[in-house]
């Protein structure tokens, strides 16, 4: 594939009349000189939320559930408003209505009032009657805050670059990787700190360093790192070897203890099977893929589940080589998993951080 061509930098006021025109809403447009493409993430409503403060009006009841055990949070009206599954850390939030797009590579949309967010600890049966849920509920719950789902479309086409204190760009549109000597494939395993171009030191003192020829490249599971891991913070190994969190391939995390393994990996080896039932998905979950006969029996990508798009089909993103980057669609097929598309007929598992 040839490298991506850098879209033209429009004037402020040519965005908006741009937006207008084709009925996107945007939420702001940011201040700073690399922020003036279009913005991928819209707030278009509001639920009925009080001031952010995590309290809604009406009754409100917590049940539990079985297939994965959870608890959740019903409204007044019997309205799904949290989902917290044991031993997990990703919590599912209603919340502000947005629009996910990327019309560079698809016209699938996905408009959600799921927020995804990473509770500071494992939940457990009963947790929300202990202080530190009702502490970080009361201060998530409603919130506009990035979540997982803002962070994850930080990195696809056309992304403003983001910068840190310390002058790091944490953020902006990403490569999947360099070209290979053969200049038609592309080179794999670009984690998080390639893309950042720094050293890392893991929990467990291993530190490693960026390699130049990588920076600003993430492959598929250097993408789930950079959003779970550096982003919000869920702790990270060096390797699949080295450390406690989550692993560095898809097949480490797929096979790894961490979180709650929704869909498991059935079948024989080394194709496995196609999963029968979806429903059991929630955005934010991870997704796992067989997709090269030269990776034996490994699951060899992973992509970030998000839910319905407007077509009523499950879409994920994830990195990848067609397109040379995070996405939600490209030449090598729709990110779905349903129906017969490429994507659907190689998915396998999925797991619940």
């Amino acid at each position: 594939m040839p490298p991506k061509k850098k879209r033209p930098v429009l004037h402020a006021v040519t965005v908006l009349a741009l937006l207008g025109a084709s009925g996107y809403l945007t939420v702001e447009l940011r201040k700073d000189e690399q922020d003036k493409t279009p913005a991928t993430q819209a707030v278009i409503d509001e639920p009925n939320l009080e001031n952010g403060t995590g309290q809604q009006s009406g009754k409100q009841t917590w049940e539990r559930l079985k297939n994965p055990d959870r608890t959740i949070l019903r409204g007044d009206n019997g309205q799904i408003l949290a989902t917290f599954t044991d031993h997990a850390r990703t919590a599912t939030l209603r919340g502000p209505s947005r629009t996910f797009s990327e019309p560079a590579h698809t016209k699938s949309k996905v408009i959600t009032e799921d927020w995804v967010r990473l509770m500071p600890e494992p939940w457990t049966k009963g947790a929300e009657k202990e202080q530190w849920f009702k502490d970080w509920f009361k201060e998530n719950y409603g919130s506009k805050k990035e979540d997982l789902f803002a962070i994850a479309f930080q990195y696809v086409q056309g992304a403003p670059v983001k910068k840190d204190a310390q002058g790091i760009p944490y953020a902006g549109d990403a490569v999947f990787g360099p070209f290979k000597p053969d200049g038609v494939d592309r080179l794999e395993q670009n984690d998080f700190f390639d893309y950042l171009g720094i050293s890392y030191t893991f929990r467990d003192g291993t530190t490693l360093a960026a390699r130049k020829e990588r920076y600003r490249a993430l492959d598929c599971s250097g993408f789930i790192r950079m959003v779970f891991g550096y982003r919000a913070r869920y702790p990270l190994m060096a390797s699949n070897a080295l450390g406690d969190g989550l692993p560095r391939t898809a097949n480490g995390m797929a096979r790894s203890k961490v979180g709650v393994d929704i869909i498991k990996i059935q079948g024989p080896d080394p194709w496995y099977t196609r999963p029968t039932k979806i429903d059991v998905l929630q955005p934010g979950d991870l997704l796992f893929f067989k997709m090269d006969h030269r990776t034996g029996n490994h699951m060899d990508h992973v992509a970030l589940y998000l839910g319905l798009d407007t077509d009523g089909h499950r879409v994920f993103v994830s990195s990848r080589k067609e397109q040379n980057g995070p996405t939600i669609g490209d030449n090598g097929g729709v990110s779905r998993i349903d129906g017969n598309g490429f994507y659907a007929g190689l998915f396998r598992s999925a797991k619940r951080l």
